[in-house]
């Protein structure tokens, strides 16, 4: 039963909590959207490794191997004795291990490299939100010091409003940064 959350009343020193705006919701419901269809569209060999990985990731997985090479470490050490040891060197335990390692350390790669290249678009995204909104800023500035000169309002000289209404120039910016890293 899907139910929504009551939201508590607010009390005097903190302030009531103001529902999603239409803009916010359509946002987040094109955000759930988008990561859905990504998901969707993984092969199955992504979505098994993402899989794995969270699974290996889990206190499941740890307690699994908790008892299984614990298990197999009490038997072999002969400290179970009504068990026959099998491997008594623990060499069969430690290549199992390493193998599961191998196998392991592989899908946790394939599956941060998905990751990556999700997180590369997202900065995409975001770079280009930031410019528009550079951009709109800077448009905005230069028309609210147009509308003052018009309107002869009185306003100190201010030599930092001249270089907010320049356009940013992000390929300069990039090379600057890279420049000054030594990677220029």
């Amino acid at each position: 039963m899907d139910q929504e959350r009551p939201i508590p009343p607010a009390s005097p020193t903190s302030p009531a909590q103001p529902a999603l705006n239409p803009t916010l919701r359509r946002n987040i419901d094109a955000l759930v959207a988008r990561r859905k269809a990504v998901q969707q569209r993984a092969g199955p060999e992504e979505k098994a490794a993402a899989a794995i990985s969270r699974f290996a990731g889990s206190m499941t997985f740890v307690y699994i191997h908790l008892v299984l090479f614990g298990g197999w470490i009490l038997i072999n050490l002969g400290l179970v004795p009504f068990l026959p040891a099998w491997d008594p060197t623990l060499v069969v335990l430690a290549m199992i291990a390493s193998v599961e390692a191998i196998f392991l350390s592989t899908f946790v790669l394939i599956n941060q490299n998905r990751m990556a290249a999700e997180d590369d678009a997202r900065a995409d995204l975001d770079l280009q939100v930031n410019l528009l909104n550079e951009h709109e800023t800077t448009r905005l500035i230069t028309m609210v010091d147009a509308i003052a000169r018009h309107l002869q309002v009185e306003r100190p000289e201010d030599p930092e409003v001249e270089e907010l209404k320049r356009d940013v120039a992000p390929d300069a910016v990039m090379e600057e940064i890279a420049a000054r890293n030594g990677q220029a």
